[in-house]
């Protein structure tokens, strides 16, 4: 099964990590599946959604982040096992309790500065492809928060990933990211890249001419695979970012018009997956013997 899908814009700013927060605790509450949220942001925005600050502190400061792993596997070459670095029973939400995280930490950017300097960019493609195919046969869907830009560990994510998603603002300099993005991903094809699953309009304003028209656009060229339902900008979506110590409802968190939209765009991106899903599996089929 095709199941991983990386996250990202090359513009920052569009909401991306509240996006993959909402993503994962819906189809975890709603959907049954056993989700994985890789961080691979520096600024660990969705790891610190999914956990106190404290309980992210101390897995820094053990040494159990997504840093360590790769630090240990592609500048040192230990034999690890990536389990050991998934962290359960997070996120707030009663009804998301089948969500893990692989957590992340500013040296990040560190880590890709060490890799370019010794020249192991083929190392650590090779051990972000490891880590895909074991999480894979464990969980129904990984969902990897990329950072806005593309560096290195994000590349890397883009060609080992099965699908990518892109979430945009409709506006025009966040547009002109997905713009970067199709060039990017146009460059050496014979490298493979993850299959583009649709473009997710965010933080949409409300009765905005401007944002209506954006929309349309963006749903008119059909390389961009737009998805249907976008994400309103309202309060109650910045809030869920916050994580709180006690446990709430799902309906709690995503009351209203937001859930009703996030659980639409779940929807929309599940049979997504599950069309390609099906697709591919025909695709490799073998053909029939002839009599």
């Amino acid at each position: 099964m095709r199941n991983s899908i990386a996250v990202m814009n090359t513009k920052g700013g569009v909401g991306k990590s509240t996006l993959v927060l909402a993503l994962a605790e819906t189809i975890s509450a709603y959907h049954g599946k056993n989700v994985l949220v890789i961080d691979s942001d520096a600024q660990a925005s969705v790891s610190s959604m999914l956990m106190s600050v404290s309980s992210l502190y101390k897995l820094q400061s053990e040494g159990a982040t997504i840093v360590d792993y790769l630090h240990g596997r592609v500048l040192k070459g230990q034999v690890i096992d990536w389990p050991k670095f998934i962290v359960r029973n997070v996120s707030d939400v009663d009804d998301s309790r089948s969500l893990f995280l692989l957590p992340s930490d500013m040296q990040l950017t560190l880590l890709e500065r060490e890799v370019s300097k010794e020249n192991l960019h083929g190392r650590l493609r090779e051990v972000i492809g490891e880590l895909l195919n074991g999480v894979r046969r464990v969980f129904d869907i990984i969902l990897i928060d990329c950072p806005p830009g593309l560096s290195v560990l994000t590349e890397c994510w883009l060609r080992e990933a099965d699908f990518h998603i892109s979430p945009t603002k409709a506006d025009y300099v966040s547009v002109c990211g997905l713009e970067v993005f199709r060039r990017f991903k146009g460059l050496n094809p014979e490298m493979g890249f993850a299959e583009n699953l649709g473009v997710i309009v965010n933080m949409k304003e409300a009765n905005s001419v401007s944002d209506e028209e954006y929309h349309r656009w963006l749903q008119g060229n059909a390389e961009n695979a737009c998805f249907t339902q976008a994400i309103p900008r309202m309060p109650a979506l910045q809030e869920a970012a916050n994580f709180q110590n006690y446990e709430r409802s799902y309906l709690a968190k995503y009351p209203g018009q937001v859930g009703a939209a996030v659980r639409a765009l779940t929807d929309e991106v599940m049979s997504r997956l599950g069309s390609r899903d099906a697709a591919n599996v025909e695709a490799k089929a073998p053909a029939a013997a002839s009599a």
